[in-house]
């Protein structure tokens, strides 16, 4: 009966215009316009009985300006798909009921100041959804009880005096947050709803502690029904980051601390047989670059770090079916890597080839049956797919083809590149223009990745194309404080933010140079956050005159940094313990920020910052700014009035993009050969 789900029809269709097109599309180069054409494909769950998958498809709607999305259906054995959620474009977090004869998902419902995310079930079979809850705030994050009888789900508590609030009085007071805030932030707590939807849900939790808001699992059931495991942090203020891993006794709302003092723990997970508990832990506390997962006895005892035969920062963990290992998975030089770790101290790394499993801070995949996995992954020449690994051996096989258009273009070969800078050695990606020639000579342009604990990776990105499709050589340098080199790499950023990250990025261009083809009269330097504040601090090297810079969200000051935004006491890790501890202290975070070099400053700017970014704050970038400004270094900056660190929506990202080529384009085109970017 499931095949008749699926539409095979259209899958031929699909394949038969593809033949016919793909001679013609080939010989066109992917432009800023071709960005938002990309389709997104994430959050792949695998059916119980691991015959068919679960995933979330986006495509950008410069009309409405939102990425609608759609539940499809994938069937394993022949890859046909049916659309399960349509025409509830803000859908997402598809989840399987136990038993596989039901789908549950988020969605947002109403409208106005009545519109919030609600958790809804429907039938495999189909039918129209049944609405489970009515919660007065979004429904943030929920999960399956075993027995599939009901569903936990975390969301923030309202406003307790919203009588007040509606009459004016909103004075709030002031914790450890950012300084965008305008409201005191709420605390998220569990609630239980039963899965036929004809009794309210049931509180959990309650009081001022709360499930981290930038968590995307902080909870998660014992496998007999009867506990949560949850992470909880002192209070909602995203400056408080230290949390405890607790037991819930669902019946009588007792909770039970595990896995010693608080530290910022994250990710926990039974075991399917109920003896273990994993979960995410700084690697070395209270330093917050690196993260590995620890085991510990469901009933409390000592922790065993299983991660630690692993020289990276592992960013998930998923539990095999029997008990016995861990799938993980995080940046590893040049891509992501998944490894099979057991308990019994093996280690194995699934051989993935040219793919990379996507997730930003995380590894976008699912275990089932048998050790199946599935997971989106890009490739070089490829936005996001969904793979299948029919066994941890296995090669990858891909399912789908939503991005066969964009795969279908003339795009720019990436190359994974090394070098030696002091006694490390980085390493960094190469996107070439797709008509390159190495005996000409082509402008370059650096784009640095933010974090610092990130790394660029051999995976398509959109941005970088449309860059390198322009006629520049792109260069994403992975310098030192990247997490896809191992710990040693990654601390040796540690209150050297800016001069030993920045050798790396200079050695980098030095090997490129001696290759012959790099214009060294036009390299340009760009980033985003901690790659806005490398294109700061590089701005400022001697000897250097670099041709153009955009600094998009840029960190120009640390103590905006620490004293503004909502990550403060997390960045204690990088720059040093507080600058308000003593002058030596504050001294340090003065000559790691860029604008101590700011009398250097003379490289042409375009500023790109959000007025509500929360987490490197506004005030930054009207510093860069005036900086400029005064000294006559030609400079503009753009400001979108938005909540967000970047732009996420399809309008303001497509301009975001456009002024940032543009750019580049003013200053590394020949004169009068520049042309203005697709996409406006």
């Amino acid at each position: 009966m499931m095949k008749s789900f699926f539409l095979a029809a259209q899958v031929a269709v699909a394949a038969m215009l593809l033949l016919g097109t793909s001679s013609a599309v080939a010989q066109q180069r992917f432009e800023l316009a071709d960005i938002v054409k990309a389709v997104g494909v994430s959050d792949p769950q695998l059916s119980p009985d691991g015959k068919s998958i679960l995933i979330t498809v986006s495509r950008a709607n410069l009309a409405t300006n939102r990425n609608e999305t759609e539940i499809v259906l994938v069937d394993v054995a022949s890859g046909m798909q049916r659309v399960f959620v349509a025409e509830r474009p803000t859908a997402k977090q598809a989840r399987w009921s136990p038993t596989g004869d039901q789908v549950s998902f988020l969605a947002r419902t109403g409208t106005g100041k009545d519109a919030h995310v609600q958790l809804f079930v429907q039938p495999l079979t189909g039918g129209e959804p049944r609405q489970l809850t009515t919660s007065a705030e979004n429904v943030q994050l929920y999960a399956w009880k075993p027995d599939g009888t009901a569903l936990a789900y975390s969301a923030a508590d309202p406003p307790a005096n919203a009588a007040e609030l509606a009459r004016g009085n909103d004075s709030f007071e002031v914790g450890n947050g950012s300084m965008t805030l305008t409201a005191p932030p709420a605390p998220d707590h569990l609630w239980l709803v039963p899965a036929t939807g004809d009794q309210p849900a049931r509180r959990l939790t309650s009081g001022s502690s709360s499930l981290p808001d930038d968590s995307s699992a902080p909870f998660a059931w014992a496998p007999d029904g009867q506990r949560l495991v949850c992470v909880l942090r002192p209070s909602a203020q995203t400056g408080d980051q230290e949390t405890s891993v607790f037991t819930l006794d669902v019946a009588t709302g007792t909770k039970q601390q595990l896995a010693g003092p608080a530290q910022r723990l994250d990710l926990p997970a039974f075991s399917p047989d109920g003896r273990w508990i994993s979960y995410q832990t700084p690697k070395e506390p209270p330093y917050y670059e690196s993260l590995g997962f620890d085991v510990i006895p469901a009933a409390g005892g000592t922790p065993r770090h299983l991660t630690q035969v692993l020289d990276r920062n592992i960013q998930r963990a998923l539990w095999s079916p029997d008990s016995k290992s861990l799938f993980v998975g995080g940046n590893d030089g040049a891509s992501v890597s998944i490894w099979q770790l057991g308990l019994n101290g093996s280690s194995r790394k699934l051989k993935l080839g040219a793919v990379s499993p996507n997730g930003s801070y995380w590894v976008d995949m699912a275990v089932g049956r048998r050790n199946a996995l599935a997971f989106t992954a890009n490739e070089p020449g490829r936005p996001a797919e969904l793979y299948y690994l029919a066994s941890p051996t296995a090669t990858p096989r891909r399912l789908t083809d939503f991005n066969r258009e964009t795969a279908a273009l003339a795009l720019g070969r990436m190359e994974a590149v090394e070098w030696t800078s002091d006694n490390l050695r980085p390493n960094g990606i190469l996107t070439y223009p797709p008509d390159f020639d190495p005996a000409r000579k082509y402008p370059l342009v650096l784009m640095m990745h933010g974090g610092p604990s990130n790394s660029s990776r051999l995976a398509f990105y959109g941005l970088g194309q449309a860059v390198a499709s322009r006629g520049y050589v792109v260069f994403q340098p992975n310098y030192r404080g990247s997490d896809n080199l191992g710990y040693a790499f990654q601390r040796a950023i540690r209150e050297d933010a800016g001069a030993g990250p920045g050798r790396d990025v200079l050695a980098g261009i030095a090997m490129l140079e001696k290759r012959g083809w790099v214009d060294t009269s036009r390299i340009a330097i760009s980033g985003v956050s901690y790659g806005g504040f490398m294109t700061a601090w590089l701005m400022g090297e001697s000897g250097r005159r670099w041709r153009c810079a955009v600094a998009a969200a840029p960190v120009t000051d640390l103590l905006d940094s620490y004293n503004f935004g909502d990550n403060n006491r997390a960045n204690a890790g990088h720059y040093g313990p507080s600058p308000w501890l003593g002058a030596e202290n504050l001294e340090r975070y003065r000559v790691q920020s860029p604008l101590s070099r700011v009398d250097r400053w003379r490289t042409p700017t375009l500023i790109l910052h959000n007025t509500g970014d929360f987490r490197v704050t506004i005030s930054n970038s009207y510093k860069m700014y005036h900086a400029l400004q005064d000294r006559g270094v030609p400079v503009r900056f753009v400001a979108f009035p938005i909540s967000a660190h970047t732009p996420t929506d399809p309008v303001r990202l497509q301009e975001w993009n456009r002024l940032w080529i543009g750019w580049l384009d003013q200053y590394l085109q020949p004169e009068g050969a520049a042309t203005a970017p697709e996409g406006k």
